[in-house]
């Protein structure tokens, strides 16, 4: 029988020269039954450097891509060395990784092909502030209005996916602040997804991509994109 492999970390990363090191070490120091991958998305700063240095596993992309095109990256990696799952992990040190095995438990035990790491469960760890609850509020009620799918922090970059998702997304995964737009992909392909509770941090180091102006690019962008998707959700029904 073929051995099963370790589950894939996926670690998107755009100039994370301030926590890119700690994230790895803990990694590979504490959590050794997972594998894992740096997307470098052409960071500015120090963090290719960095990842040379201490000889991480990193793929280092010769531009930009944004979010989107990093994490689709790590799910291509992730078909190619035939990995069953795949978690992504953010490179600024925000998402707990002892809460890994809790986030994929649901798919080793066949109850879920996408799980979803949610801080408004428990209300536990860092919240984010007022305004972005708001918004992450208003793009969960549409979700649900749109799908039937109930999830709280539709947000959330720290998710996982089991084979069939990993193929799906390493063939089509949104491109800009992808995450609600990839729960929407999720109910297209009729996967199960299954939300669980974690805690989050602030970022270690870095700045968020979203800023003031930004926010309200976000909002829109990602409206249209639900609505887009959904009807063509419908079609495909």
């Amino acid at each position: 029988m073929e051995e099963r492999k370790k589950p894939l970390l996926i670690i998107p990363a755009y100039n994370e020269e301030e926590s890119i090191e700690r994230l790895v070490n803990n990694l590979t120091d504490n959590y050794p039954q997972y594998d894992y991958v740096i997307i470098n998305d052409g960071s500015l700063d120090r963090t290719e450097e960095i990842c040379e240095k201490n000889d991480y596993n990193v793929i280092n992309l010769p531009i930009n891509l944004g979010i989107g095109g990093a994490v689709q990256t790590g799910y291509q990696y992730a078909k190619r060395y035939g990995y069953d799952i795949a978690v992504q992990i953010d490179g600024d040190g925000q998402h707990d990784v002892s809460f890994l095995e809790k986030v994929i438990e649901p798919l080793q035990a066949g109850r879920a092909d996408v799980v979803i790491g949610s801080r408004f469960l428990e209300h536990e760890g860092f919240q984010s502030s007022a305004t972005r609850r708001l918004g992450i509020g208003i793009l969960s009620g549409l979700l649900r209005l749109c799908t039937g799918v109930r999830v709280k922090d539709v947000t959330s970059g720290f998710r996982a996916v089991n084979k069939k998702f990993i193929d799906v997304y390493a063939a089509d995964y949104p491109s800009d602040y992808p995450e609600p737009e990839a729960i929407i992909t999720a109910v297209m392909y009729r996967g199960r997804i299954l939300e669980v509770p974690v805690v989050m941090k602030e970022r270690e180091g870095g700045e968020s991509s979203i800023n003031l102006r930004k926010s309200v690019y976000y909002m829109i962008k990602v409206t249209l994109a639900i609505l887009v998707r959904r009807i063509s959700y419908g079609f495909r029904r």
